[in-house]
């Protein structure tokens, strides 16, 4: 009986996550559903319980990282100079703030970008607010601290 049982439950563990990889792994696209051909999804298991990251995603050195970040913050900048309306300039220090979250590296490196993420999201804020001066001033130190943190690689 209790072999039983627990043949039952591995059955059950089983049958679960082959349920969820299986919709996990679907591509969902117009026309409908489309899943990964088998041997894909095989070799994206094992690599994944090896511990490597999946393919899906791009994943950049932290000075590219860096590098991406310190465009996007200058784009930003750029816009306002220019006369962007608030919603737009909102929008640029969001995908640079979203953009920060790619850089990767130990404790400094990592108290550093919170830091300077922190006068991202201020400069968010401001941007909202109609204070754009404001928000450029915050772009500008923001820019500065993520310069900095190539330094802390």
């Amino acid at each position: 009986m209790k072999t039983l049982k627990i043949s039952l439950l591995s059955l059950f563990i089983a049958a679960s996550i082959g349920a969820a990889s299986t919709s996990a792994l679907a591509k969902v696209e117009p026309g409908g559903i489309t899943y990964k051909p088998a041997e894909e999804i095989d070799m994206q298991v094992a690599l994944i319980s090896l511990g490597v990251p999946s393919f899906d995603k791009i994943t950049y050195l932290p000075a590219d990282a860096i590098d991406r970040v310190v465009a996007k913050i200058q784009a930003a900048i750029e816009a306002i100079n220019k006369g962007a309306s608030n919603e737009e300039a909102a929008a640029l220090i969001k995908q640079a703030s979203d953009a920060s979250k790619e850089i990767r590296g130990g404790d400094k490196v990592t108290n550093a970008r919170s830091k300077a993420t922190r006068k991202l999201k201020a400069a968010t804020k401001h941007a909202k607010e109609s204070a754009l001066q404001a928000a450029e001033q915050e772009l500008k130190d923001a820019k500065k601290d993520f310069e900095a943190l190539k330094k802390l690689l």
